[in-house]
C-alpha cells in the first residue's frame, strides 16, 4: 500500500528499484547484504511491517522478526556505505494516556506485541544508523492494499465502490442496515499518497532523525466510518459507536494516539492537509465520488 505510493512518487525524479516479499526476504541477513551490494543505493527505505495487530499476539517471533530483525539487517547491510535508511514507525508505539498530541521525543510505552515490535526496529535504527529518517505514521490507507475503508465500504456495500473489490466472491456481504465501530480510540487517518509526497519533501530537503507525519486533524474511528459513508454517498446504513471493550480483541489499542505536527510543519514549512480533505481525495482516486 504505501511502498506503492511511494514507488510512484519517488519515480518521477529519481531511479528507484522497487522490491517485494518475493525478491527479498528482509528477515534474512543475506538477502538484505545482497541486496544494497547489487543495487547500490543512495538511499534504501524500508516500509515493510507486521501490520496485523491481533496477529503479532499469537505470532510474536514472526511480528519481531520482520518488525524489529529485519530492521537490524537492513541497517547492518547499509552501515559504513553512506546509506541514508527511511523506516516507518506507528503511533502505537505509545500507550494513548496522553491529554495531548505525543511529540517526537516523548516516552515510549507500548501495549501491544505490536507496538513493542515496532519500538524494538526503532531502537535497532537509531543505534545502528548514523543517517536516518525514522517517521512515525499512523491510520494508513491508499488504493492498493486493505485498510479500514475500504472495510467500511465493502461492509456497506457500496454500490459505486471500486469493480475490482464488488466481483471478489465473499468480498461484499448483503447489505448490513447497522455497523458498529468503536468511539473511544483517537486518531489521525492518514492518506498513504500524502505520506509518499511528505517523505519526498524530506529527502529533498536532506532530513534527518524522528518525524511524526500523518493527515491533519484526528477523530474516532466512529467518527471516520461516518465520515466515510458521508463521502461516498451512502445514507441507508447506520453506524452505531461501540467500545473498544466489547470487542474483546486480543490486542490492546492506544486510547488517544494523535502525533504531532509540529516539527514537521517547522522543519519543512508544510502543513499537511486536513484528514477530511485526503479522505475525498482517496474516495476519487477509487471512483467512489465522480
Amino acid at each position: 500500500m504505501l511502498g506503492s505510493d511511494l514507488l510512484k512518487k519517488l519515480s518521477a525524479d529519481n531511479k528507484v528499484t522497487g522490491m517485494d516479499k518475493e525478491e527479498i526476504d528482509i528477515v534474512s541477513a543475506k538477502d538484505c547484504r545482497n541486496a544494497v551490494a547489487d543495487v547500490n543505493p543512495d538511499i534504501v527505505i524500508n516500509a515493510a511491517a507486521f501490520t496485523n495487530v491481533d496477529g503479532c499476539e499469537a505470532e510474536r517471533d514472526a511480528c519481531f522478526a520482520v518488525n524489529a530483525e529485519a530492521v537490524k539487517n537492513i541497517c547492518e547491510a547499509s552501515r559504513g556505505k553512506n546509506i541514508k535508511v527511511i523506516h516507518f514507525s506507528t503511533d502505537y508505539v505509545f500507550d494513548g494516556t496522553a491529554t495531548k498530541p505525543y511529540e517526537e521525543n516523548d516516552k515510549c510505552n507500548p501495549i501491544s506485541a505490536y507496538g513493542a515490535s515496532k519500538l524494538a526496529g526503532e531502537r535497532y535504527l537509531q543505534s545502528l544508523s548514523d543517517n536516518y529518517l525514522l517517521i512515525r505514521t499512523s491510520w494508513l490507507y491508499g488504493v492498493n492494499g486493505k485498510n479500514f475503508v475500504r472495510t467500511i465500504l465493502e461492509k456497506a456495500n457500496a454500490k459505486n465502490f471500486i469493480q475490482d473489490t464488488m466481483t471478489k466472491a465473499g468480498a461484499v456481504q448483503e447489505h448490513p442496515s447497522i455497523l458498529t465501530v468503536v468511539d473511544d480510540q483517537i486518531g489521525s487517518p492518514t492518506y498513504t499518497k500524502d505520506l509518499a509526497a511528505a517523505v519526498d519533501l524530506l529527502i529533498s530537503q536532506n532530513q534527518n532523525g524522528i518525524f511524526h507525519v500523518t493527515n491533519r486533524g484526528h477523530c474516532s474511528w466512529y467518527e471516520f466510518a461516518v465520515r466515510i459513508l458521508k463521502e461516498a454517498g451512502v445514507d441507508n446504513v447506520e453506524v452505531k459507536p461501540i467500545k473498544t471493550s466489547q470487542l474483546q480483541r486480543p490486542a490492546m489499542r492506544p486510547a488517544y494516539s494523535v502525533l504531532s505536527m509540529q516539527k514537521f510543519i517547522s522543519l519543512t514549512g508544510k502543513t499537511p492537509q486536513p484528514w477530511q480533505l485526503a479522505l475525498q481525495d482517496y474516495l476519487k482516486n477509487i471512483k467512489c465520488i465522480q
